[in-house]
């Protein structure tokens, strides 16, 4: 069968909340747990729904950081996102050829919003797939699932794309074509140690892989 459906994620694959998300760990930790991590080391959280990491440290206080970490990301948003280089122009061609087209994502939908009506994304995607709709997040195939059924799509003609481990491993889960993404802050030696079908250097490589090139 022939690609017709492509799930994305979205932060650190369509648009660049590398530097926000760094911000906005480094804000929490330094708060919690003052000297506990280099910068660096927060790149290891990224991708993971946050109250998961957050758990990981204490349980009874994983609200209360998610609530100080959002309260930073939602305001420092708009400063500090920008959209990756050819995302706007692939997206669009996508759309305009009749794939179809949808995000699945770790985050919560009001930002999952802000930012795609930022980078002016948001008329490209009808459907959109948070942490909030599902009860098992990346890498569960839950959330892929949810999309190509509101899609009216199967696994032989879909692709995932996205710039984490959780991302690969979902669409390896859902048994759809996996796309990782060169940019990924983690590496592209990590992202590809996880065996994704296709590496990209840059988002017009996928209608190529779509065969929307033709």
């Amino acid at each position: 069968m022939s690609i017709n459906t492509i799930l994305f994620d979205l932060d650190g694959t369509l648009i660049n909340t590398n530097d926000l998300i760094m911000a906005s760990f480094k804000h929490t930790f330094d708060h919690f747990y003052p000297g506990r991590y280099e910068d660096e080391e927060l790149k290891q959280f990224i991708g993971e729904p946050l109250y998961l990491t957050f758990a990981k440290h204490d349980e009874s206080r994983a609200e209360e950081m998610v609530a100080f970490y959002r309260d930073h990301n939602i305001t420092n948003h708009d400063m500090l996102v920008t959209e990756f280089e050819g995302v706007f122009e692939t997206v669009k061609m996508l759309s305009e050829k009749g794939y179809k087209l949808a995000i699945v994502t770790s985050k919560m939908r009001n930002t999952v919003e802000m930012g795609l009506k930022l980078t002016n994304l948001d008329q490209f995607f009808p459907v959109v797939i948070t942490v909030d709709e599902v009860d098992h997040p990346k890498p569960h195939p839950e959330q892929l699932e949810t999309a190509m059924n509101k899609l009216g799509s199967v696994r032989e003609e879909t692709l995932m794309v996205g710039d984490s481990q959780y991302d690969i491993l979902a669409g390896q889960n859902a048994g759809v074509t996996t796309v990782g993404v060169s940019w990924t802050i983690k590496g592209c030696d990590f992202l590809a140690s996880f065996k994704p079908d296709y590496l990209v250097d840059h988002m017009g490589e996928i209608l190529a892989i779509a065969g929307a090139d033709k």
